[in-house]
């Protein structure tokens, strides 16, 4: 027996496609929205449509951007030399918010899980090696500590250290398991000032 119209069933089977959004929420979510001014969905559903439209990844480090080269890739006061590896978007901005980090990112796009079919061809590990050859005297590896997050910096350090370029992982301190985007600024910020010669 259906209790809702459909249109807003469809509405919180949809919301409740989102990661971190179950049925409950999406439910409480949807009733909300009908509660608030029509301007103000109105916005929402605009936001939402222009992430899809003018949203990219930068050609440089391959964060997501408005505009191409991102605003840090384009910052003269960045720290060339120093290259930060992460594996996703969201990485670079909870490592932005210490405040700690001047120099240059890399969006690896994920991590190696040969159990889920992903490997080196899979991630913008070629992209990276490129960007090695021009003035980077430093690379940080800030993978997520778990354990797909260890096989690519250890990966990743393998093919860099023919190179003669210094190696660094963040810190531990972060919990194991834990993801980068979860973690507080402070906790952050210690795992960057600590992170150790690999």
């Amino acid at each position: 027996m259906q209790y809702l119209s459909g249109t807003v069933e469809t509405a919180i089977t949809e919301l409740s496609k989102l990661p971190g959004i179950g049925r409950k929420t999406a439910q409480r979510l949807v009733f909300y929205m009908m509660k608030i001014p029509r301007r103000e969905v109105d916005d929402l559903a605009a936001a939402l449509v222009a992430l899809k439209d003018k949203v990219r990844t930068c050609s440089q480090c391959f964060n997501l951007t408005d505009s191409d080269p991102c605003l840090i890739c384009a910052n003269a006061g960045r720290e060339r030399s120093l290259l930060c590896v992460v594996e996703e978007a969201n990485d670079v901005l909870a490592l932005e918010k210490t405040g700690e980090f001047r120099g240059l990112y890399h969006v690896l796009g994920g991590v190696l899980s040969p159990l889920d079919g992903i490997g080196p061809d899979d991630l913008r590990i070629r992209d990276l090696m490129l960007r090695l050859q021009g003035g980077v005297s430093e690379v940080i590896l800030a993978t997520n500590p778990n354990t797909e997050g260890e096989a690519t910096a250890i990966y990743l350090s393998n093919l860099i250290k023919p190179l003669g370029i210094k190696i660094t992982r963040i810190a531990r301190g972060l919990p194991v398991g834990g993801d980068l985007e979860f973690t507080d600024e402070v906790t952050l910020s210690r795992a960057l000032s600590g992170r150790v010669a690999w």
